[in-house]
């Protein structure tokens, strides 16, 4: 079956070749700024559970705030507003007793970014895109979580392509440009996540673009399941994402090696928003705007990223920060790969 190409590719990867884009910030940290009660997040929806703490339901209850965080991170100078969609997945949502309401949240969070990002293109002609974020759920297909069983997993393969299908077919439908399959802990859930969005591109009939972001779980550069930034890479390269990258887990200048091994092998872009520093005794992030703008403007300035952006407690300053350090510096040109077999078990392995 033939796909209709996805115009948002094309728009993306031509932006690209003329600068360094943005991305957005934290919207969790943001979330938390607006102290809401229970009842806010909660609204009219009769829920039998505690909604304190699931942000993706504002969409729905308090939809004034994630629309505030996105109006702001585009007027900060984002290029890209990423869905308040994290934990929208039936696995994640059904600690809220809301996995009824999946589609719907995807659905409206999409529209409301959607929406924002029309806006701020309307308004001075630049191309917004809408990416619809994917979370990696709390369940890992790679891991046992007993340690007296190691076979047993909470989860199946087939099980979790069909909870994330769902959720990509509603982001789309929302008018959400590419799926970003974000803070991959484990690459077999990532891999899931990927089969979704083929899925519901057969189902469509149209190109839906993929963004992969790992995270690390320690210095030495691995994720949960143990595979190196090389080694995911070469995982997850015949998906054909239109970013890969890393975000999370640890501020710029922990993630510097990583960046630069990722970026010399990767013949597609990297988007890379780390976490505003690390945070502090009390979970807090104190690193200031023009600190992490100089510390991401160091890979500009090497010529190792396409995009730039925050994660944990990142603001709009910080956004702002990094629009104007990597302002008129060139965007990272794509390496050329000789063609042999490269493949990946936790560690990269090269047959030439």
């Amino acid at each position: 079956m033939t796909l209709i190409p996805s115009a948002a590719r094309k728009a993306l990867l031509e932006q690209s070749a003329q600068r360094i884009l943005i991305t957005d910030g934290a919207f969790g940290t943001e979330i938390q700024n607006y102290g809401l009660s229970e009842a806010d997040y909660a609204g009219n929806l009769g829920l039998s559970h505690d909604q304190k703490g699931n942000n993706d339901i504002l969409a729905l209850t308090k939809p004034e705030v994630p629309e505030a965080i996105h109006r702001a991170y585009f007027a900060a100078g984002a290029d890209l507003a990423e869905t308040n969609t994290f934990s929208a997945n039936r696995i994640s949502q059904a600690d809220y007793g809301a996995e009824h309401l999946v589609r719907e949240i995807n659905v409206e969070s999409a529209r409301l970014a959607r929406r924002v990002a029309d806006e701020f293109t309307a308004k001075d002609g630049r191309p917004r895109f809408v990416a619809g974020a994917i979370g990696p759920t709390n369940k890992t297909l790679s891991l046992s979580p007993d340690v007296n069983d190691p076979g047993f997993r909470e989860i199946d393969w087939d099980h979790l392509v069909d909870v994330y299908a769902e959720q990509v077919e509603a982001l789309v439908e929302g008018g959400a440009d590419f799926i970003l399959i974000e803070t991959v802990f484990d690459t077999l859930n990532a891999k899931a996540g990927i089969m979704a969005v083929r899925h519901v591109e057969q189902k469509l009939g149209r190109e839906i673009p993929i963004m992969l972001s790992m995270t690390l779980t320690d210095l030495s550069g691995r994720n949960l399941s143990g595979h190196t930034v090389e080694a995911f890479w070469w995982a997850v390269r015949h998906a054909r994402p239109v970013t890969i990258g890393l975000n999370c887990s640890f501020g710029a200048t922990q993630l510097r090696p990583h960046v630069k091994a990722l970026s010399e092998i990767a013949d597609t872009l990297i988007m890379v928003y780390p976490n505003a520093g690390l945070p502090n005794e009390l979970g807090a992030y104190d690193e200031l705007p023009e600190t992490t703008a100089g510390l991401v403007k160091e890979w500009a300035d090497a010529g190792q990223v396409n995009v730039l952006g925050g994660c944990c407690g990142s603001t709009p300053a910080h956004i702002a920060a990094m629009a104007r350090a990597v302002g008129g510096l060139p965007s990272r040109q794509l390496p050329g790969l000789t063609p042999v077999t490269r493949l990946a078990g936790l560690e990269p392995f090269i047959f030439a």
